[in-house]
């Protein structure tokens, strides 16, 4: 006989994670399928800035993320090609902006941290799903073991290569034409660099370091390549050069970071964004179903908001559902039609968010990469200031408390 979730959430990334724990502290009870036999770590570290923060805590998990991760002063900005610096922002208070807080946290804290907080038994472990179908008022979900599951709500929070967000109807990502390469290295007797986020641009690529803390460091470089995925995954040595080549003017001791990473610490990846006009047209959510996280809104990381976002709308995900969930001894009709109410109202909460989000990513990378003379001068001259404001902008968002009504 077939099991009967409530609650099933695809996906053991961010997002869903972040929901499952949302959802628990409403007291709600949720099932989490991943593929993995493990949590997935990739990518290292995530830049978390201050809307990330407030969705912490909403969940109430801040107080050890913020003891393990040293808080950031500012962002500077240099060329690759003068090793000047072209624009520098502090994380204080600016006119009408109040205080921001960025840190540079690292992932395998992050989702234990989050795991450690869910019940025993909220994941499930090598559950990859292949198929959905609709039976009745609610979902059967096919398991690549042959096993299967019934869902009262299905939510999507399984990566570029949804199959539920194909379910819903959208497109598989668009490759932008650019590779993505992360890397962490641990300096046992401490690093000595500042608590910044050091930003380089120039000849096609944009880089960047961070401490997570005194002892380390994590790094990100984003840039275009004739190299195939294979090749880039076959050949991790080739692309660190790459990188190391492309850094020009910089000071020697930011260079060492990236020659210091071990090749079994390289994360290389293509980077993938949903088009902004699919998420302003694309359905969000459908019935007792939906997406978040890189599942709804995949988007490059120029603008470090993909893992901050994928807390956002976990949080709100967990908010809108609570809203839907809160009358226990409703009619089960009912029930279905405030499910899919709650799921509309998340949807229409985050839509305008995320297309916001995906296209100042896009035109931030589009132009920080960017090798044209017009378009360098821009960057280097006039646009670095703007970006950093912007950055700060997007930063300011509040997704709200874990409350209903």
């Amino acid at each position: 006989m077939e099991l009967v979730e409530d609650i099933v959430i695809v996906g053991a990334g961010t997002a869903g994670l972040t929901t499952a724990l949302g959802l628990h502290r409403l007291g709600i009870k949720s099932l989490v399928l991943e593929s993995h036999d493990s949590l997935r770590i990739t990518g290292f570290a995530l830049t978390t800035w201050t809307n990330a923060w407030k969705a912490l805590d909403a969940l109430g998990i801040t107080e050890s993320l913020r003891r393990q991760h040293n808080q950031l002063l500012g962002v500077m900005t240099t060329s690759t090609i003068s090793g000047l610096p072209t624009a520098e922002r502090p994380f204080s208070a600016t006119g009408t902006q109040r205080d921001h807080e960025v840190r540079c946290m690292q992932r395998k804290i992050l989702m234990e941290t989050l795991v450690k907080e869910l019940p025993s038994g909220t994941i499930k472990f090598s559950s990859k799903v292949v198929s959905i179908e609709q039976s009745g008022n609610l979902k059967l979900i096919h398991l690549s073991d042959g096993s299967n599951l019934r869902a009262k709500v299905l939510l999507g929070c399984d990566g570029v290569n949804s199959v539920v967000a194909k379910w819903l109807g959208f497109k598989a990502p668009a490759f932008v034409g650019r590779f993505d390469i992360r890397g962490t290295v641990y300096y046992e007797n401490g690093h000595g660099f500042e608590p910044k986020f050091f930003q380089f641009v120039g000849q096609g690529v944009m880089s960047g370091i961070i401490a997570c803390n005194d002892k380390t460091m994590y790094w990100f470089a984003s840039f275009s390549t004739s190299m195939s995925s294979q090749e880039m995954e076959e050949n991790p040595a080739e692309a660190k050069q790459f990188v190391l080549s492309k850094l020009g003017k910089v000071a020697d001791n930011f260079k060492a970071v990236i020659r210091d990473t071990e090749l079994e610490n390289l994360s290389i990846a293509p980077l993938r964004f949903r088009h902004p006009w699919d998420i302003l047209w694309g359905r969000i959510s459908k019935s007792n179903v939906c997406v978040a996280g890189d599942a709804f809104h995949p988007m490059t990381p120029d603008i470090g908001q993909g893992g901050c976002s994928a807390l956002e709308d976990g949080v709100t995900l967990a908010r809108c559902l609570g809203e839907a969930l809160r009358d226990k001894q409703g009619i089960r009709s009912e029930e279905y039609k405030r499910i899919e109410m709650g799921l509309k109202n998340y949807a229409k909460e985050r839509r305008w968010r995320a297309f916001e989000l995906i296209s100042t990513a896009y035109m931030v990378g589009y132009i920080q990469t960017s090798n044209g003379k017009i378009l360098s001068f821009l960057r280097n001259k006039v646009l670095g200031g703007f970006f950093a404001r912007q950055q700060l902008k997007l930063a300011s968002f509040d997704c709200g408390k874990l409350t209903t009504s």
